[in-house]
């Protein structure tokens, strides 16, 4: 049985259709890679006037790349996270590489960048968790995004992400014990 899924989910290509379509009941649009077409990029712009879109790209460099384009493009997008470690089968890096569980966890998990932030922390506070400034800082930040489903990101993207949800210092601290 499929599970059903409202929002626009947007993913780089027809093999991430194919596999999502196994298990998932939902409308799908593909960027067709790094280079998102305009025309694409004006369907979103349409869509997410009456629905939420939610964006799920691989866990790599032009995953990244079509996720900055896309939120320079359209305001109000979601973004799904899978973990790059989840998603790598026969050498190659990728949404369709995954799970139906990893999937869906991570569709459960999408961050909504909309309104302003939930939370205040600052670089400060970033420094005082471990999680910029110190020889692991970047392990200490994966551990911290794997953990919160916030996907990679450096100590500016992270402070944002984090921000955006409203996750306190407490949360980061169970999450860096949690591994």
């Amino acid at each position: 049985m499929k599970t059903p899924f409202a929002p626009l989910l947007v993913v780089e290509g027809i093999t991430d259709v194919a596999f999502l379509q196994s298990f998932l009941d939902a409308e799908f649009v593909t960027t067709n890679g790094s280079d998102v077409p305009r025309e694409t990029i004006d369907y979103i712009k349409e869509v997410i006037k009456t629905r939420d879109v939610v964006v799920l790209t691989d866990p790599d460099s032009p995953g990244k790349r079509i996720r900055d384009v896309l939120d320079a493009e359209i305001p109000n997008l979601m973004h799904a996270y899978i973990n790059k470690e989840d998603a790598i089968k026969k050498h190659k890096v990728g949404v369709a590489e995954s799970s139906p569980e990893v999937v869906l966890e991570a569709l459960a998990f999408a961050l909504e960048y909309k309104g302003k932030p939930k939370g205040n922390l600052t670089y400060q506070d970033l420094f005082e968790c471990g999680l910029m400034g110190c020889d692991n800082s970047a392990r200490n930040r994966e551990i911290v995004a794997k953990t919160l489903h916030l996907g990679h990101a450096n100590a500016k993207t992270l402070l944002k992400r984090i921000n955006l949800l409203g996750i306190n210092k407490e949360q980061i601290k169970e999450a860096l014990n949690h591994e």
